[in-house]
């Protein structure tokens, strides 16, 4: 434990209700505050541009250029996000911190590689009729937004959750006001402004990671040696980001729900909108996800393996054992709890927040199911993160595959009937692996001191 579960403990400590909001409030920031951050600025550069950006059309593009880069970006990095991570924290637990950089560096150049090839052939083969201009900028935004996931995800598995935050905070408002300022030259201009600042933001992020850690070389390739590769944690991150994107493409490129923006990107009106605005009620329940992940469960797990690593009795092993076990019921059980009454105002104030939006109300029923689907997935991710820190990787890219295969299915099913079901094709595919993976952590915990012992 470093950095994050301390500084919350030590709020917490204070036994005021000033520290506990303080505590809930920091734990929201740090955790969905890079997101919201990322979603705050695409949005304000489209808003801010209106009366300078003719036709206005130009600006729908802008955003939907930035969603795939996005997209795409994450989907490409996925199988180095966890896998850099495990291999990252094993060699600081054997104190072989020299090792870490240098990987980095390798991570980092596959990356850029593999980014500027399928990038390049993408624009050069599917955007024939753009400018050039156009194509180069899509090109660095995709090679600049494929690193950046790389280094957040290895500063978040190194706990630097609040420095990401203030470089995300620079960053996007750099590329806010780059966006504005270039915005006078249409989509060249916006989208020149999004690389420029998000070019800032991964400079910042590098600069984090070269203050902590340094290395004899400068570029090495261990990560993807046999001994140290991960095969299930490369396939899990491809595959999550997959499917949180996959029912998004399959409205996009659905003739009856999707648009043609620019050259082959689609959008989807009727899903897009709802779908962004049900990732505000995250929030809450992440603030919950990250504090009692990194206070009571962390602890009492880190009480239990240091019982077995150190040869404790076993009835000690057993007290430690059902105190994680309770700390994470717990857990899970706030979890639900705030996300469901966030999910609830949400639903309260919904007509306000539309109307104030402009936007239909004819969206409200999709904005409701998409709200309890966003809900769902926060439960998802504190499950399988649980996972990890058992190292049930193989349980993890199960319920991994189960949620993409069921998104896709349910998808196609639910845009096959009438617009009245869209939305409960994602809902229904995370609502199954929430009760599957909550059904197999019960069964695991409840044989984990006999999986522990059997293991070594």
């Amino acid at each position: 434990m470093a950095g994050i579960g301390f500084e919350l403990r030590k709020m917490l400590r204070r036994d005021t209700l000033a520290g506990l909001m303080q505590a809930y409030a920091y734990a929201g920031l740090i955790s969905a505050g890079p997101w919201i951050l990322s979603i705050v600025g695409i949005l304000l550069i489209g808003i801010l541009s209106l009366p300078f950006v003719l036709p206005t059309g130009l600006i729908t593009q802008f955003q939907v250029s930035v969603t795939y880069l996005i997209s795409l970006s994450l989907v490409l990095t996925g199988p180095l996000q966890l896998a850099y991570t495990r291999f990252t924290s094993d060699r600081l637990f054997e104190k072989r911190a020299d090792l870490v950089l240098p990987n980095f560096h390798g991570a980092a150049l596959v990356i850029t590689v593999a980014a500027a090839v399928l990038g390049g052939l993408a624009v050069v083969m599917l955007f024939p009729a753009q400018s050039a201009a156009y194509r180069l900028l899509m090109l660095a935004g995709f090679v600049v937004m494929s690193n950046i996931w790389l280094a957040t995800i290895f500063l978040s598995g190194m706990k630097q959750y609040m420095s990401i935050l203030w470089v995300f905070f620079i960053g996007y408002a750099l590329t806010t006001g780059a966006a504005i300022t270039l915005n006078v030259f249409g989509l060249t201009g916006l989208l020149g402004g999004f690389v420029v600042g998000q070019t800032v933001l991964l400079a910042g992020l590098l600069t984090l990671i070269y203050r902590d850690y340094t290395g004899s070389r400068f570029m090495a390739f261990e990560l993807f040696m046999k001994r140290y590769r991960y095969p299930t944690l490369m396939l899990t991150g491809f595959l999550y980001n997959l499917g949180v994107w996959a029912d998004k493409f399959m409205f996009w490129y659905s003739p009856a729900t999707g648009q043609s923006v620019i050259g082959p990107l689609r959008a989807s009106i009727i899903y897009d909108i709802p779908v962004f605005l049900s990732y505000l009620a995250i929030i809450p329940g992440m603030a919950v996800f990250l504090m009692r992940i990194e206070t009571d469960f962390v602890e009492y797990y880190d009480e239990f393996y240091n019982a077995v690593r150190e040869g404790a009795s076993l009835q000690h092993i057993e007290r430690m054992r059902n105190a994680m076990v309770e700390a994470l019921r717990n857990g899970l059980y706030e979890i639900v709890k705030v996300q469901a009454t966030a999910a609830l105002m949400l639903f309260a104030i919904g007509t306000v927040l539309l109307d104030w939006l402009r936007i239909s109300t004819l969206y409200l029923p999709l904005f409701y199911v998409d709200v309890i689907a966003a809900s769902l997935q926060v439960i998802f991710m504190g499950v399988i993160n649980v996972f990890f820190y058992l190292d049930k990787r193989r349980v993890v890219l199960t319920l991994v595959a189960l949620f993409v295969l069921l998104n896709v299915a349910f998808t196609g099913i639910t845009l096959a009937l009438n617009p009245g079901w869209y939305g409960y094709g994602f809902a229904l595919a995370l609502l199954a692996v929430v009760l599957l993976s909550l059904y197999w952590l019960d069964r695991k915990l409840d044989t984990l001191e006999y999986e522990t012992f059997m293991l070594q």
